[in-house]
């Protein structure tokens, strides 16, 4: 089962014309990843500060089904799944009265010289954790 990471909508996060400014979803489906992460008891500081190994974004797909506005409690539910032994992506569900948005993130595992890398033994018990087990965090 997915992971479920709980939000609301803030003020910041819309545009002049009181909706979710287009970009401010990729970055809340990112807040959902890096929740994810903390719940399999991924060190945060370590993985996106490793000199050595990467894991960059290469490819992101939106679709915008319905407006969101300040105070709009959300759902965003993820799902990663592995594409090969050095990449693998992650399906985004914003969920509010319904399905809002979804959005898929691809990502690469580099080393240092930009050359991939397979992917460790933590992200890839990251992978099996969200592909298979129903977890939730609680609210930011």
């Amino acid at each position: 089962m997915p992971f479920t990471y709980n939000r609301i909508i803030h003020f910041q996060d819309t545009d002049a014309a009181g909706v979710v400014y287009f970009t401010n979803i990729l970055s809340m489906c990112h807040e959902a990843y890096e929740a994810s992460l903390l719940a399999a008891n991924i060190n945060l500081k370590t993985f996106f500060s490793n000199a050595a190994v990467a894991v960059p974004i290469v490819h992101a797909d939106v679709d915008f089904l319905r407006p969101l506005y300040c105070g709009d409690e959300v759902q965003i539910s993820l799902q990663p799944r592995l594409l090969g032994d050095s990449e693998f992506e992650v399906e985004y569900q914003v969920l509010g009265e319904r399905l809002m948005a979804k959005a898929v993130t691809r990502h690469v595992c580099i080393g240092g010289d930009r050359k991939r890398l397979v992917l460790g033994d933590e992200l890839v018990g990251w992978l099996r954790l969200w592909e298979g087990v129903d977890n939730e965090l609680p609210s930011q």
